[in-house]
């Protein structure tokens, strides 16, 4: 399988289960969807109409050559018949590896498109107790195996709103990983209402990653992230603060947040806006949500998000090549070192390898399930109680998503979002297709930025 596709006149082609990229000129690029389907001889002659025959002899050298060292048109190493395990009973026991702790169930923003509802999650406003919290810490190390690097989300609503607990619990999580001979990674995701000098000094010291959330443009911001009470806009509210603490770890460790609806589809205007205040490490996230509101995207939307993509490689380049750079996370792909076969197969690991935690320590396979009785997994106190939502989890991998099985992004999606399928198809076998469609988009915007960087030769 191979996935053409040209963008700003530079003709790509993936090889989709190698991973291999080749750019390739005019000749190259007419000839190569001839070659599982016709012989040397017939290609020849198609071609020499239009070609020199002995340049398509070189081309169709260089491809066959390819081909026999499984850079094109390569075999899938991980299908069923090669060693793919489909059986749930032949799965080792599951290895958690990350868990989202919701440490506060309650918000200091009415966001207009937040999935959980504010803060609550569908139930009541409440904080996670300490102890609550040590025993998820105790349930990651016990349950991350043998593996020596574990990570931990402070999550919510608004985890600064339980900033006591979180102190003491990373003080807790790193006394008890030490004492197990492991490390947790902690991140910490806020809206940045609460922070101060007294936090900010916290989260350095520790050196916790922190996501920041602000959507963009003041206008664009304050439609959807709005304060209780008054329902104002928190664009004034936050800016300074994001920029106070960015600047206090010298631009590094963060990453700024925001998320595009279907009213900011110029949403390359708010990324640059975001590079703009001296903001470096920037994701700008597709909304979900239900189709009946407002700010949902919809199917005739994706030709201007598209646009938008393009306008942003072009806007990345520019301002790299002018010394002022900015990180885009959807930009960033690794074409040399790709991910771990696991993360190929099923993404995220939602439900197996990643859990989220609520206040009152209950599990779920992440943390857009939580408070949805059908996804509760079990508990940090009585442990998993459901090991077939388990399997059912792990069985949400690319080689049995029918959508996926043939799709030339699979590798590098795994799979698409379990909760973004669930909301959308009610079920998690079944990609949620707006996703899935601006993810490929992305997908070929960072294979361009990546064949740029490298300067490749054509074939």
């Amino acid at each position: 399988m191979i996935h053409k596709f040209e963008i700003a006149g530079t003709k790509i082609v993936l090889d989709v289960n190698s991973g291999a990229v080749h750019v390739m000129d005019d000749l190259a690029w007419d000839i190569i969807d001839d070659i599982p389907v016709s012989t040397r001889e017939n290609i020849l002659a198609k071609h020499k109409i239009k070609y020199p025959v002995v340049e398509v002899e070189e081309v169709l050298n260089e491809i066959f050559n390819l081909q026999s060292e499984g850079m094109l048109y390569s075999n899938d190493r991980y299908c069923e018949n090669n060693g793919f395990i489909k059986d749930p009973g032949e799965y080792p026991p599951p290895v958690v590896k990350s868990i989202c702790l919701n440490v506060s169930h309650d918000c200091n923003l009415r966001c207009r498109y937040c999935f959980a509802g504010s803060g609550h999650f569908g139930g009541n406003r409440s904080m996670m107790s300490l102890e609550t919290g040590q025993r998820a810490i105790d349930f990651l190390l016990k349950n991350s195996a043998g593996r020596r690097h574990c990570e931990l989300d402070f999550f919510g609503g608004e985890p600064l709103m339980n900033i006591g607990v979180v102190r003491n619990l990373v003080s807790y999580g790193n006394s008890e990983a030490a004492r197990k001979n492991k490390e947790i990674k902690f991140t910490l995701t806020t809206n940045a209402v609460l922070l101060n000098d007294e936090t900010t000094e916290f989260l350095n010291r520790e050196n916790i990653s922190v996501v920041l959330s602000i959507d963009g443009r003041p206008a664009v911001n304050d439609a959807m992230r709005r304060l209780p009470g008054s329902g104002g806009g928190s664009y004034t509210e936050i800016r300074d603060k994001i920029s106070s603490f960015i600047a206090s770890r010298n631009n590094e460790n963060y990453f700024v947040r925001g998320t595009y609806t279907r009213h900011n589809l110029d949403f390359s205007q708010d990324v640059m806006h975001l590079a703009d205040l001296g903001y470096r490490y920037i994701s700008v996230e597709p909304v979900v949500g239900p189709p009946t509101a407002d700010w949902s995207l919809r199917e005739a939307d994706l030709p201007e998000i598209f646009r938008e993509y393009g306008v942003l490689i072009r806007e990345y380049m520019r301002r790299t090549k002018e010394g002022c750079p900015f990180d885009f996370f959807h930009f960033n792909l690794d074409l040399s070192n790709g991910p771990c076969l696991p993360k190929r197969l099923s993404g995220c690991g939602a439900g197996h390898e990643y859990m989220a935690v609520t206040p009152e320590g209950e599990l779920y396979p992440c943390h857009q399930f939580v408070g949805r009785e059908q996804f509760r997994l079990g508990s940090v106190w009585e442990g998993v109680s459901n090991p077939s939502l388990v399997n059912n989890f792990r069985q949400a991998h690319i080689y049995n998503k029918l959508k996926c099985t043939g799709c030339w992004a699979k590798f590098h999606c795994g799979g698409g979002c379990h909760a973004n399928a669930e909301s959308a198809n009610a079920t998690i076998m079944e990609p949620y297709d707006i996703g899935c469609q601006i993810e490929k988009k992305r997908l070929e915007c960072a294979i361009y930025i990546q064949v740029l960087r490298a300067g490749n030769n054509e074939i």
